[in-house]
C-alpha cells in the first residue's frame, strides 16, 4: 500500500506552497488508495509552537484533507540518539565545535567549493581530538561513509533512476548542536518508521535524498520512492517561505480561513496550477483563490 506524508514544521504558519504540497502528497496517496499521514516535526528548539500545530490541523481541514496524524518528531527523539550511536561505532560521525564564523573564514582561506546547502565544510575538525561533552555539532565523515555503502542508487517518479551521489554534500550535520537531530536524520529515520513508502516534497530537497538514501544503507532502513514536485512561486519566482511571510503578497492559510475564504474552493485552484509544461505559479492567488 502506498503511504505518504505531509511534515510540517510548527515554527511559523502554514502558506499556499504548504497546501500546494500537502494535497499533491494526499491526492496521490487517495489515487492509488493508500494512506495520507500528518507528522508534525517540532525539534526545533523555542521556534516549535503548540498553538501552530493546532492551526495546521485545522487548516488541513479546512481545505478537505483527511489525514492520519501520527507521532511528532518530539517524542522520537530515543531514536535518533540510537541511529546516532549506530553511526558512531561505525566511526562514521565525529565532533564538532566550529562556529559559523569560524567555517565561514576556513571556507573563504580554502576556497572550498560549493554544495547544495552552501560552501562545504572544509573538514576542520574532521581527525582532530575534540572534546565530546557539551555543545557540539555531530558530522557524517561522508568519505568513510560512501565507501562503507558503496554504489546506491534512488527512484524519483518524476525523474527516473539517480545514482546517488552525497558527497555533493560533504560532511553533513546529523546531530546540531541546538537541536537533537539535522533534518536529514530526522526525516529519514522518520520515514521508515512511519511506512512511508512515497516520499514526496519539492524539488528544492531533491538534492537532499542523495543523502537520505545512504543514511538508509548505514541504518539498514527501507528504501521508498520518491516524488519531487514542482513548487509554487511567487511573482519574481522565489519559492514560498514562511519568513517572507505576507511581505509576499500572498496570505497564510490560517488568515484565509478566519477570513471565511472556502479553504475547499482553494484546494480545487491549487490542483490546477500543475500545468503541462511542469510550470508551477502562485499568480491569481493572490488572496488565495
Amino acid at each position: 500500500m502506498i503511504v505518504t506524508r505531509f511534515a510540517p514544521s510548527p515554527n511559523g504558519p502554514l502558506h499556499l506552497g504548504h497546501a500546494f504540497a500537502a494535497l499533491i502528497a494526499h491526492d496521490l496517496a487517495r489515487e492509488r488508495g493508500g494512506r495520507f499521514l500528518l507528522r508534525i516535526e517540532d525539534i526545533d528548539g523555542v521556534r516549535s509552537r503548540t498553538e501552530l500545530a493546532d492551526a495546521f490541523r485545522a487548516d488541513l481541514a479546512w481545505l478537505g484533507l483527511e489525514y492520519e496524524e501520527v507521532a511528532p518528531q518530539s517524542s522520537r527523539l530515543a531514536s535518533y540518539g540510537a541511529a546516532a550511536e549506530r553511526l558512531k561505532a561505525q566511526g562514521l560521525l565525529y565532533p564538532c565545535r566550529c562556529t559559523r564564523a569560524q567555517i565561514a573564514a576556513a571556507v573563504a582561506e580554502k576556497g572550498t567549493p560549493s554544495g547544495p546547502d552552501g560552501p562545504i565544510y572544509p573538514g576542520t575538525c574532521r581527525g582532530r581530538a575534540v572534546d565530546p561533552a557539551g555543545e557540539v555539532a555531530w558530522r557524517l565523515d561522508m568519505a568513510k561513509a560512501v565507501a562503507l555503502a558503496g554504489p546506491l542508487e534512488w527512484t524519483d517518479e518524476l525523474a527516473g533512476v539517480q545514482r546517488a551521489t552525497p558527497e555533493i554534500f560533504g560532511d553533513v550535520v546529523l546531530l546540531r548542536k541546538e537541536a537533537p537531530a539535522s533534518y536529514h536524520l530526522a526525516a529519514t529515520l522518520d520515514d521508515a518508521a512511519d511506512g512511508v513508502t512515497l516520499v514526496t516534497r519539492g524539488m528544492d530537497l531533491f538534492p537532499a535524498s542523495h543523502v537520505h538514501r545512504l543514511l538508509q544503507a548505514l541504518l539498514g532502513l527501507p528504501v521508498p520512492l520518491w516524488h519531487h514536485h514542482q513548487l509554487l512561486v511567487d511573482r519574481e519566482g522565489r519559492k514560498l517561505a514562511k519568513r517572507r511571510g505576507s511581505g509576499t503578497g500572498l496570505l497564510g492559510l490560517t488568515e484565509l480561513r478566519l477570513a471565511g475564504e472556502d479553504g475547499r474552493a482553494l484546494a480545487a485552484s491549487l490542483r490546477d496550477r500543475v500545468l503541462p509544461a511542469g510550470v508551477f505559479t502562485s499568480e491569481g492567488l493572490d488572496r488565495g483563490l
